[in-house]
């Protein structure tokens, strides 16, 4: 199908959103029909002669069509070059990142980063001699004095974070990255590409956890990087392939190490993609009117919820993002009073992860970001992270305020 990905001219597509969500990558299979395409549960593929590929496939590590179907439509639905699944956004992560990096090499990240992110940084890379420093990525000025030029070769961005919900200006940190020849990578899971597109804002790549919003059903793990047209890797350095091109040296390192998404992880996930624009605004709804509910509670101390005209980001936010997404955190003035917060809830269930229909309540400093305690990036012990789901938004207040009822005695 050509009208999903045809250009007006300066190439960006003319359909909607949601109609290449549904359309790009996935044309009708050509022998049956088909309208969804064929989980291609295959290891190899017969060759037409020695070194004779039938639509370049030689072995499903290398490339899978389910998974190029994947590929394709993250790559149009954030209007970049080239798209990469991976089996979870770590290992997109960590393919990015041994992609772009030497020994030697330094990174600027957020100090609100997401636990696992962090934990790949200092735990990882750290022995391996990159260096990071975390910095408020809502002050361009705190970013440019933490950039060293000749060193600093990545400015890793979450926007907004996890789990502070803070925003930061793309674009205005692309012109410093730029200004040093470092790349700009930046998470977009919270955002998600119906949200929020920072390649059209000045990104090199972008990164996702797609086992949140883009699958969307909490029943699959993987992850995503989409390159920019014309991305090249930092100054001065050359791929594994010879030449310069991130997206060369990514697809390298993709297959030679080889953590990337099985066919029915990626079946799934496109399945997921379909309907994200229409779950995406019922996100985005339940959110807002949790946010203001909260806002108004009395055993809430503060809400944080970029789509509240007290979030110091919320202007940016409605100038970089199509809305403002379905993470809501709150404080509750005690760590006691937040862990009885996320003991009483019951629509919202007590678990990890985020993005999936059903709402999600937890506690960041005693889980999902446990790694980062006692570091600059330790999130206060009275914060409570919701994943606010698709359910009724009244059925979701109503659980919220008997929880937070419970949490008066704690």
């Amino acid at each position: 199908m050509t009208t999903p990905h045809s250009t007006d001219g300066d190439d960006r597509p003319t359909a909607g959103f949601a109609t290449r969500a549904i359309h790009a990558g996935q044309d009708p299979d050509p022998t049956t029909g088909a309208v969804v395409p064929p989980i291609y549960q295959v290891s190899t593929y017969k060759q037409d002669g020695v070194g004779g590929l039938r639509g370049g496939y030689e072995y499903s590590r290398s490339a899978n069509p389910t998974r190029t179907a994947l590929e394709a439509a993250l790559a149009d639905l954030e209007l970049g070059a080239a798209g990469f699944a991976f089996a979870s956004g770590l290992a997109a992560e960590d393919t990015l990142l041994r992609a772009a990096l030497r020994p030697g090499d330094h990174v600027v990240v957020p100090d609100d980063a997401y636990g696992g992110t962090y934990r790949l940084f200092a735990r990882v890379f750290g022995p391996w001699g990159i260096e990071h420093t975390p910095v408020d990525l809502t002050d361009a000025g705190a970013v440019s004095a933490a950039i060293q030029p000749g060193r600093t070769k990545l400015v890793w961005v979450e926007t907004p974070t996890n789990p502070l919900l803070n925003v930061a200006d793309i674009a205005a940190i692309s012109a410093l990255a730029r200004g040093v020849g470092a790349l700009l990578a930046v998470d977009n899971t919270f955002a998600t590409p119906y949200l929020q597109q920072p390649l059209a804002l000045g990104a090199d790549v972008v990164v996702h956890s797609t086992t949140k919003y883009v699958g969307g059903h909490s029943d699959v793990v993987g992850g995503a990087l989409v390159v920019a047209d014309g991305a090249q890797l930092p100054v001065g350095l050359e791929g594994p392939t010879g030449t310069t091109h991130l997206a060369d040296a990514v697809r390298f390192h993709q297959n030679a190490s080889g953590a990337v998404a099985g066919p029915f992880d990626a079946w799934l996930t496109l399945r997921g993609l379909r309907t994200l624009a229409v779950r995406m605004d019922r996100h985005v709804a339940n959110a807002q009117r949790v946010a203001e509910f909260l806002q108004a509670h009395d055993a809430v101390t503060s809400v944080i919820y970029p789509g509240l005209e007290s979030h110091p980001g919320h202007e940016l936010a409605a100038r970089q993002m199509r809305g403002f997404g379905g993470m809501v955190s709150f404080r509750t003035g005690s760590e006691a009073s937040a862990l009885a917060v996320c003991g009483a809830t019951e629509v919202f269930t007590l678990a990890e992860s985020l993005g999936g229909v059903e709402s999600l309540v937890e506690h960041p400093g005693r889980m999902t970001h446990g790694s980062v305690a006692g570091t600059a990036l330790e999130v206060p012990d009275d914060l409570v992270r919701l994943s606010v789901g698709i359910e009724d938004a009244d059925d979701l207040i109503a659980d919220l305020d008997r929880a937070l009822a419970a949490g008066r005695g704690a």
